[in-house]
């Protein structure tokens, strides 16, 4: 009956109804006793109508209030009518103070605003603001050990943002858990706020960043099969020691402890423990609040082995027993669940093999802990053979997209091969254009027999442009220049020049290649240069001195041509124009070379002479980067044949292979090994005294020594000739003074080399800066050159006296006397003093270094530094323990 009542009208009759109690109770009745109490008098029924006296007293309801208009004041950066946008107040709306909260909230969660109020007046909603300041500057102090240019990426405020107490708490929260990472758990922030004028701030962060807590200790409780040290080398938290000062992993991080509970959790479980876990792990700061102390509590249980292992295959290519005979384990085996996995992973890549993209083996275990054993069978479910339907290339913004589309091994509209797709993924990375870490992902097609093959990739510079100078123990003082940038205008291409000048070599280079000629799969390319090289031997100790210099003009052309997807065959044509001389000051006596003064060698390698030499490389590789490799071959085999026209004939040939193996961890061992040999056309060869002399000239021989076999000087192993000074009071030669004594390499007609070299990996804090350290073993030699002819005392006996005498030689008609008795050479001729030379290194026997080296990208330049001890030597090989090249790459 009340349904469609108005409110009030209801209200009223409450009321009314609650008055019907009192006015009955004045109605006379018989006294109450207490043996018989008086029964309440009942209310009236809620039928019964109120008088009209009282629903004549009840109030008025209140009128609504109608909006009328919405002004905004206080808003300065903001328009009003954007103000209002961000409320739900219109005018012609009903106003009711629950919409004037609603509205303030909806202000407040836009964050531009420090203060809200809303009034009304007749009507009138006034919406009165105090806008959030904008930043001006967002500056840190006390951080040392953080960069500000770290933080900034880290933080959420920034110049020219709107301020917002929110974001500073975030960012201060930020920075704190930032510190933590490098555990600095003491570390504090203290944010304050700077007002400016026109409503800006700027926003100092103050840093105390506290000391470096390190993990002082590792405890491990439950442990019964393995030690301890044995567990903590399975983390990769490790505890501080004077030993771990290069790690970074010695400070405490919650994350890395979670990591190292699952990484003890895979150690057992591939050495067979299947109900191993971690009961709990906890890190406790010692009582000095410096450092942590972590204990790990476990629960080893039975070790299983293998059981029943078989495979499922509802892939119609893909048989059951195909797939058994890629299953390394056998019943019996202890059980590994990392082998688990990679059998799970090679038969997942064999079936992306056969196109099926998304076919998965699912291993499903069957334990008996009874008998201690674990079934194992792999399910490999139907899917159907997938075909490429697209091909993404993201990221790259200068390369184009062929550049990257040609590296692919499968096409749109092939069928999936996985292997393709990982040779993609490698070839990629070979070019050096993005960074190392990307993957090519598989994303499901329109139809489920599509696949869509997603490349996102992240570009690095590939241009570099340096001007350096530095200090070399090779070159001494040298200034390099270059300017190289190898994806010219984002086609691939490469173009580089460079001008290098050092007191020893000055050298100049332009070069291009076009690794797609003509869009086609051919690599041209081609050279010039201008080289001016000097030859040196040491006198008087230190003393360097030159003996030949050689200068080299000319120009490269190359080709390059794939056979197939590892081989691929480079064919190059070179000429150039060489100039070999030695001073005329020096070395020369009535017009000619004298080989008294400069050696036999020496003046049989002076002349100009033209090179005109064809080539080819065949080159196999399979190296998964051809940058910095981790994991692959690469064998090549060069040819070049120097008569094609020119004054020079001769066939090199050199063959090299490496392989790196990659250890895991971060450890990869390269070996290496080549050799070459030189042979020429030019039949027999006589010097000036018409004594024959070794084929091959000096200049296209083969030399071995530091940079390529570390621990010898430069060409400090193999064929070389040494001049003894003569002692005249033991008449003899002066064999043990170094200082007194001249070397010089003459180089080999066949050399051989090897290196067995192992990265060492380093914490991330090392790696950060650029440091790569390494041991090696280097074994080799240089040998092959005819005899040269040589200089012995007899040279200088009188045959009047029959006595050693240095020989006076005439300076401008060449003349030979000897010294007279009272020790002087005729007017206009000088004095040879006696000498003899011996000729030494010319051995296949191997010479072996060990050493370890360091490569360090520095702030002032490329840096190497390798310290090497000679264990295999022979007589007259030059040694060199340390050295070093700032400046400058080797």
């Amino acid at each position: 009956m009340f349904r469609n009542r108005p409110i009030p009208a209801l209200l009223a009759g409450t009321m009314l109804a609650g008055l019907s109690a009192p006015l009955a109770a004045q109605t006379p009745a018989a006294a109450p006793t207490d043996a018989q109490p008086t029964a309440p008098t009942p209310a009236a029924p809620a039928s019964t109508q109120p008088p009209a006296a009282a629903t004549a007293a009840a109030p008025a309801p209140a009128a609504p209030i109608i909006i009328s208009r919405i002004d905004v004041v206080g808003s300065q950066r903001i328009e009003p009518d954007t103000v209002r946008s961000y409320v739900k107040l219109r005018p012609g709306d009903v106003y009711t103070a629950e919409a004037g909260d609603q509205a303030i909230k909806d202000l407040f969660a836009t964050e531009l605003f420090a203060d809200v109020t809303i009034r009304e007046a007749n009507g009138v909603v006034t919406i009165e603001v105090k806008e959030n300041p904008v930043v001006n500057r967002i500056i840190f102090e006390g951080n040392k050990r953080l960069k500000e240019d770290k933080i900034l990426k880290e933080i959420r405020l920034a110049p020219r943002q709107i301020f917002t107490r929110s974001k500073v708490r975030a960012d201060v929260a930020r920075i704190i858990e930032l510190y933590r990472r490098q555990g600095r758990y003491g570390a504090t922030v203290d944010p304050q706020m700077v007002m400016l004028d026109q409503n800006r701030v700027d926003i100092v962060y103050s840093i105390v960043e506290g000391g470096k807590s390190k993990v002082q200790q590792i405890n491990i409780i439950g442990n019964e099969k393995f030690s301890d040290g044995q567990l903590r080398h399975e983390m990769a938290t490790k505890q501080a020691r004077l030993t771990s000062f290069f790690s970074s992993n010695t400070s405490f991080d919650p994350d890395r402890l979670a990591y190292d509970q699952q990484k003890l959790r895979q150690f057992y479980l591939t050495q067979g423990y299947a109900d191993f876990r971690v009961v709990s792990a906890v890190a406790e700061l010692t009582p000095d609040k410096r450092d942590f102390i972590i204990t790990y509590v476990v629960e080893e249980g039975d070790r299983y082995k293998f059981g029943d292992v078989k495979v499922e295959s509802d892939l119609r290519d893909f048989k059951a027993d195909f797939a058994k005979s890629l299953i390394p384990m056998k019943k019996g085996d202890w059980y590994n669940a990392k082998q688990v996995e990679d059998t799970v992973n090679s038969l997942n890549e064999t079936a992306g093999l056969l196109g099926y993209a998304f076919a998965e083996a699912d291993p499903q275990f069957d334990r008996d802990p009874e008998k201690k054993v674990m079934n194992l069978t792999f399910r490999i479910a139907e899917a159907p053979r997938v075909y490429v339907e697209r091909i993404n290339i993201n990221g790259n913004t200068i390369t184009q997209d062929k550049v990257v589309r040609r590296e692919f091994r499968l096409q749109e509209g092939d069928a999936f091969n996985s292997f393709q797709v990982k040779r993609s993924k490698e070839r990629i990375q070979s070019l050096g254009y993005f960074q190392e870490k990307f993957e090519i992902d598989q994303k499901p097609g329109s139809t489920p027999d599509r696949v869509i093959l997603e490349a996102n990739l992240e570009e690095k510079p590939t241009g570099s442009l340096s001007l350096s100078a530095g200090y070399s123990s090779l070159e001494r003082f040298l200034v390099n220049a270059s300017i190289e940038q190898t994806n010219f205008r984002g086609l691939g291409q490469s173009l580089s020049a460079s001008v290098n000048y050092s007191k020893y070599a000055k050298s100049v280079e332009l070069g291009f290649t076009e690794p797609y000629f003509l869009d086609k799969n051919i690599a041209l390319g081609g050279s010039l240069f201008r080289r001016d090289y000097n030859s040196f031997n040491f006198i008087n100790g230190n003393q360097r001195n030159n003996t030949y210099s050689q200068v080299q003009t000319g120009f490269g052309l190359r080709l390059g041509v794939p056979i197939t997807e590892y081989v691929q065959f480079q064919a190059r044509y070179g000429l150039s124009f060489d100039d070999v001389s030695l001073s005329k000051a020096l070395y020369f006596s009535g017009g000619k070379c004298d080989p008294l003064l400069a050696g036999r060698f020496l003046c049989d390698a002076i002349g100009n002479r033209t090179t005109s030499s064809v080539g080819y490389s065949l080159v196999y590789s399979s190296l998964d980067n051809g940058i910095r490799p981790t994991r692959g071959k690469r064998l090549v085999l060069s040819q070049d044949f120097a008569g094609l026209g020119g004054s020079v004939k001769y066939l090199k040939t050199v063959l090299s292979a490496d392989k790196y193996v990659n250890l895991g961890r971060g450890f990869v061992v390269n070996f290496s090994l080549q050799g070459g040999y030189i042979h020429s056309f030019e039949g027999t060869r006589l010097d000036a005294s018409g004594t024959e002399v070794d084929p091959v000239r000096l200049i296209d021989r083969f030399y071995l020594g530091q940079p390529q076999m570390r621990g010898f000087d430069i060409r400090g192993i193999g064929p070389r000739v040494q001049r003894y000074a003569f002692d005249p009071t033991t008449n003899s030669l002066i064999t043990t003074r170094k200082q007194l004594l001249a070397d010089d390499s003459i180089g080999g007609r066949a050399y051989y080399l090897g290196h067995i070299e192992m990265q060492i990996p380093l914490g991330s804090g090392v790696r950060e800066l650029g440091i790569r350290p390494s041991v090696f073993v280097d074994v080799g030699s240089v040998f092959g050159v005819r005899r040269p002819p040589l200089t012995s005392l007899e040279d200088f006996r009188d045959p009047a006296d029959k006595k050693i005498k240095a020989q006076c030689r005439n300076q401008s008609t060449g003349g030979i006397t000897f010294q007279g008795a009272d020790g002087t050479c005729p007017e206009g001729a000088f004095a040879i003093q006696p000498f003899g030379e011996a000729f030494l290194g010319d051995t296949p026997k191997p010479r072996v270094s060990v050493g370890f080296g360091v490569n360090w990208n520095s702030p002032f330049g490329p840096f190497r530094i390798d310290i090497a001890k000679a264990l295999l030597k022979q007589p007259g090989d030059d040694t060199q323990l340390v050295t070093f090249n700032v400046g400058t790459q080797f």
